[in-house]
């Protein structure tokens, strides 16, 4: 086994120990595979995404979760105002399909998602629906009820549908892992930044030249 995927599964081992609750996913699996189509016809409040068909719920996020999710977005979207590029910044809700096998039609797209945190840097991509195709960086900010659906599900997915950046946050440790997709098309070894002490400071690769401050990441408890 290599290096990397010795880091990536002692992460995954590291997640199934914990003793976690999960409140969120996975619930709602039957034998029917949902697609977006049947996602655009459910009207209620309730918040959901559909992976490999399975539908997923998910609650609000959490203090913690919320308070990582402004700080980036303000340092990420200044940073692109002041740059004048064409890359947009969304938060949730906002739907993101990933498509395969080049299918479009809504009820051939079984994979639709709302990142805490994505960055298009493909106007084409974008449309009244939100985003169809891999978005450049995805950010989630992970919660004891999303464990295994971040560094699982999603890392599985977005490394599928060629999410070039993908970052999973941990408020909890002040952590976070940045996995990078090589050019074999699969990420990286994941790279983690700790925030403690405000040391650290985290290069966004798909926005050449900012740097994300992680003490502003980091409330204090």
């Amino acid at each position: 086994m290599s290096t990397q995927e010795k880091n990536y599964e002692d992460l995954l081992k590291e997640l199934e120990q914990q003793n976690t609750v999960v409140e969120e996913p996975p619930i709602g699996y039957t034998a029917h595979r949902y697609s977006y189509a049947d996602y655009l016809t459910w009207t209620d409040d309730r918040m959901r995404e559909i992976i490999g068909g399975i539908v997923y719920l998910f609650s609000a996020p959490i203090r913690k979760h919320a308070a990582a999710i402004i700080p980036f977005i303000i340092q990420a979207g200044s940073f692109i105002r002041r740059k004048k590029g064409k890359c947009k910044i969304y938060t949730a809700p906002f739907d993101v399909r990933l498509p395969k096998n080049g299918e479009t039609d809504d009820d051939k797209i079984f994979d639709v998602v709302q990142p805490d945190i994505c960055v298009v840097c493909d106007p084409a991509k974008l449309d009244d629906k939100g985003c169809i195709g891999a978005p450049d960086l995805i950010v989630e900010v992970n919660s004891p009820s999303t464990n295994l659906l971040d560094l699982k599900e999603k890392f599985l997915l977005y490394e599928e549908s060629g999410v070039k950046e993908y970052w999973v946050v941990f408020p909890k440790e002040k952590r976070v892992t940045v996995f990078l997709l090589q050019p074999d098309g699969k990420y990286g070894n994941g790279k983690k930044y700790q925030g403690a002490l405000g040391k650290k400071k985290v290069p966004v690769k798909t926005l050449k030249g900012l740097v994300i401050d992680l003490e502003e990441l980091f409330e204090e408890d």
